[in-house]
């Protein structure tokens, strides 16, 4: 009888042993769902915290969309905004001319002096800035005229004339044009068409108007292109309808077309909504006169 109550005894241990084991594992699979549940909760919150406050953050550094009245020096266009039925021609650079360092020596006031497109600085005072000076420029579509106001923007005329003289627009495209908008070009080196300077920037000559009742510029306007304030080189844009001559007046006007606006208008047809031309249409040079 004794060996018996020993026997149940220890099996009575057993089972309490094996009863208390499965008590304490069935705690344990509680307390890491309990855990779980706390970390799921956590990161719920968190990621809801973050989705708040990433709108906000979003709507602060949302890339702003393209703005058409941005005449910059680097600015090609969006070839995905031109029309379907007229697809965008890529717009080549010319060959690059020779190169001045030093001091600009003034150019052959009758032409004759050698392509540069390089310079190491901005060209002296090469004008008479009380005289009055014309542009004959001769592209592929066609020549349109323009007369030039040295009395309002003395540098700029002078930059543009010492550039024409040294034949730096010879065989440059216009690269960026929008109807009603702008026909822009100028740009000798790219590497990238609409890219490039002549190697110098110089001083805005800017309208000077009343905003409030004035517009700086017309249709036929010639002014400068420029990628902020002081930076123009030799880039320079015709305005063409509405939208351009409501542009700020933050760009150097200097000139204004008086005959041949009707080519400046074929040369607008090449353009497209993003800018890219659908024809190429090219300088083929600008001869200055003196009146």
């Amino acid at each position: 009888m004794g060996t018996e109550k020993r026997e149940r005894q220890k099996a009575n241990r057993q089972q309490r042993l094996s009863e208390l084991e499965r008590s304490e594992k069935a705690a344990e699979r509680r307390n890491r769902l309990g855990l779980f549940g706390i970390i799921a909760l956590f990161v719920f919150g968190l990621l809801l915290l973050f989705r708040f406050a990433g709108g906000d953050d979003d709507s602060q550094i949302a890339a702003p969309e393209l703005d058409p009245d941005a005449i910059t020096t680097t600015t090609v266009g969006d070839d995905s905004a031109a029309p379907d039925t007229d697809a965008p021609v890529l717009v080549t650079v010319p060959e690059p001319g020779g190169t001045i360092t030093g001091e600009t020596p003034c150019p052959a006031e009758d032409g004759s002096s050698e392509r540069v497109t390089s310079f190491e600085s901005a060209p002296p005072i090469c004008i008479d800035t009380d005289a009055t000076y014309i542009a004959q420029v001769s592209t592929t579509k066609g020549d349109y005229t323009v007369e030039l106001d040295a009395s309002a923007a003395p540098n700029t005329v002078n930059n543009f004339v010492v550039l024409s003289r040294y034949h730096y627009y010879d065989g440059v495209a216009f690269h960026r044009i929008i109807p009603d908008f702008v026909v822009q070009g100028g740009d000798a080196v790219g590497p990238n068409p609409g890219t490039g300077n002549p190697g110098y920037q110089f001083d805005d000559e800017l309208p000077e108007i009343d905003p409030d009742t004035e517009r700086a510029y017309d249709a036929g306007s010639v002014a400068m292109a420029n990628s902020g304030a002081n930076t123009n080189g030799s880039q320079f844009f015709v305005v063409t309808g509405e939208n351009g001559q409501n542009l700020p007046p933050l760009y150097s006007k200097f000139g204004q077309v008086t005959e041949g606006l009707d080519i400046v208008m074929d040369i607008e047809a090449t353009g497209s909504a993003g800018g890219t031309p659908t024809e190429e249409v090219i300088i083929n040079s600008i001869t200055i006169t003196e009146q």
